[in-house]
This record gives structure tokens, sequence and C-alpha cells, in this order.
């Protein structure tokens, strides 16, 4: 597939609840090309991607596990936390943009806080 048919794949398989940006999912196709995991080729003026004997590998032994569209899709119904982290985010640029450096700095403590809570919530 080339990356346009990467996003729609993902947006499909999630029932929309996944719909990643260019500026996603081309980085992660170098990272995975850096890794060897995949190979392009171009193709009809296009990059088409392919994964490689490692990628089959790898992939094998992940899909013994729930593909993490299926996680997500099935968690989509009950909160959307997308909406939530976009809210966050603006106001955190409220903040940035509007408050006292004392503010700036309360903001940066409670983001930083959040962000340990949520690594702490999936190590449980």
């Amino acid at each position: 597939m080339h990356g346009y048919q990467i996003m729609q794949e993902l947006a499909e398989r999630t029932n929309g609840a996944w719909q990643p940006s260019p500026g996603s999912v081309y980085p992660a196709l170098q990272q995975l090309a850096d890794e060897r995991l995949i190979s392009s080729k171009d193709q009809d003026g296009r990059k088409i991607f392919q994964l490689t004997d490692e990628g089959r590998t790898v992939t094998s032994e992940a899909e013994k596990g729930i593909p993490p569209w299926e996680r997500l899709a099935a968690n989509a119904g009950s909160v959307d936390l997308r909406q939530t982290v976009s809210s966050v985010a603006s106001a955190a640029k409220q903040v940035a943009t509007n408050g006292t450096p004392k503010q700036v700095e309360t903001a940066d403590e409670i983001l930083t806080e959040a962000r340990k809570r949520l690594y702490q919530l999936l190590a449980e």
C-alpha cells in the first residue's frame, strides 16, 4: 500500500476512531524502514510499502494478541480521549499565550504530572 491507502485502512479498521494524518503515518513508515521491517518501491509515481521478511516475522508474533485497531475500535464508544486531549491542548495553548510566567510554570507541572500518571496507568 502507499501512505494514503494505509491511512484509509487504519480509519476503516477502527471504524473512524483513528484517522491518522500524513504527519503521523509517514514518520512511522520511515522508522519502520530504518528498522528494516518494511521496504518501498516506486510504482506509478507513488511509494508503495511492503513488509520485509523480518517485518513478517515481527507481525506474526504481534498477531498473537488483539490487533491495536480492534482495541481502539472497542474503546471508541466509551470515551473519546481524542476530544479530551484536544480540549486540554487548547487550554494549554491559552495558558501559554495569555498566562503569567507563574501560570505557565504551573500548567507545565500539571501536564507533566498527567503524563506520568497515564504511563503509570498502563504499567499497572
